[in-house]
């Protein structure tokens, strides 16, 4: 039997726990190395479907009394009100032109031809004046009950009168060129976000608008009687009367068109997201983007 072999054991010292700060781990930095790289088209995304208005798909709706239902009726309106314009400067100078032939009848005879040019230009803008007029009033009213409407949801009062008594003033001789001024002063005043008790002070713009309304109004009314008389000298001032009243309405269409489009600009920025944009037509007065100098490796041209 052999005696046992020590055995040989080496002792190591080492540092118990917490002698020594222990270093603190960097994070690592992954570099950019290009959009990823996909063997096969992927298979998630969106669907390959054409874009479509809400109201494309069946069964949706969009409200009528919506800010962007009072823009587009709004562009709408200023649009035949310019127009209106336009025909009733037309119609302006075909009244200034017929007085001139008037006044030169009296030193001899005239040209047949230039009669009834003269004879067809007055028939003519006055005939589609008066269309105008018609389909101006109509978008113009539409346009002011659905912004009464959008713009009491927003603020959170109603204006004074409904839309009954707003149309029963607009066609009360005499009432209606007080109550029109009155109920655009109250929609100026709610869209500027100003308070109830409140009471309304219409704008300087809106201030002309009321004049060339009741002036307007006016001189419809003293033309109409000024028709009755029959003699020579009130025919050819009935011919100026046309004329000036032509101008007057000139101003109201112009004056019109603006307070339309301030009012929209007005109620437009408070409610985006009920606004369709469509897309970026120009930025103005904005910083040039910086400009990549080094382009990635494997990123598209």
């Amino acid at each position: 039997m052999q005696p046992l072999q020590p055995m040989r054991v080496d002792w190591v010292a080492t540092p118990p726990p917490g002698a020594y700060p222990q270093p603190q781990s960097r994070p690592q930095r992954l570099s950019y190395g290009g959009p990823p790289n996909y063997p096969v088209p992927p298979r998630w995304g969106f669907p390959l479907l054409a874009w479509r208005w809400p109201t494309a798909v069946p069964g949706t709706v969009e409200r009528a009394d919506s800010v962007d239902g009072v823009r587009r009726l709004g562009k709408t309106a200023q649009n035949s009100l310019w127009l209106l314009a336009a025909v009733a400067v037309w119609a302006a100078f075909s009244e200034v032109w017929r007085y001139v032939l008037v006044a030169m009848s009296r030193f001899g005879a005239l040209s047949p031809g230039v009669v009834s040019a003269s004879d067809a230009m007055v028939v003519s803008s006055s005939a589609i004046t008066i269309c105008g007029c018609v389909l101006s009033l109509v978008l113009t009213l539409l346009w002011v009950r659905r912004t009464r409407n959008v713009a009491a949801t927003l603020v959170g009062y109603g204006p004074s009168r409904s839309d009954g008594e707003a149309l029963l003033g607009l066609v009360v001789p005499g009432v209606n060129l007080v109550v029109p001024g009155s109920v655009l002063a109250e929609l100026e005043h709610a869209v500027a976000r100003r308070p109830a008790d409140e009471r309304p002070r219409p704008s300087k713009l809106l201030r002309w608008w009321w004049g060339f309304w009741a002036g307007s109004g006016l001189l419809f009314a003293i033309t109409v009687l000024w028709s009755f008389r029959d003699s020579t000298q009130a025919l050819a001032d009935g011919v100026l009367l046309h004329a000036f009243a032509d101008l007057v309405l000139v101003g109201v269409a112009v004056t019109t068109a603006l307070v339309v489009r301030r009012t929209t600009t007005l109620l437009l920025p408070v409610d985006s997201a009920s606004v369709r944009l469509m897309r970026v037509v120009e930025v103005k007065d904005a910083p040039e983007p910086p400009l990549r100098s080094v382009r990635a490796s494997g990123s598209p041209r």
